[in-house]
């Protein structure tokens, strides 16, 4: 998920495009870290590290999904052999 320092930096860059005095900046600054971190909370995200790490297993799985598919098909062909030879006697 985000870290605070995320949400920490996000919120002082939206404080500081208004204009506003010191003291009300901060208070605006604290207010939108507190909305951006419950928003985020309610989101369901990855960090990138496992977002990396699922990826990995995918490409994982699909290889040996691809392995196996190529071994079926030789099953089968060696299947269709065998039962050529045992229909041709």
């Amino acid at each position: 998920m985000f870290t605070n320092k995320f949400v920490e930096d996000l919120s002082a860059r939206l404080s500081a495009m208004i204009p506003l005095a010191g003291e009300m900046r901060e208070e605006l600054r604290t207010k939108i870290e507190q909305l951006l971190k419950s928003s985020f909370a309610g989101l369901d995200l990855l960090s990138r590290e496992e977002f990396d790490g699922q990826r990995t297993a995918l490409e994982r799985a699909e290889k040996r999904i691809k392995e196996l598919e190529e071994s079926l098909s030789e099953l089968a062909g060696k299947m269709d052999q065998l039962e050529g030879q045992s229909t041709g006697k």
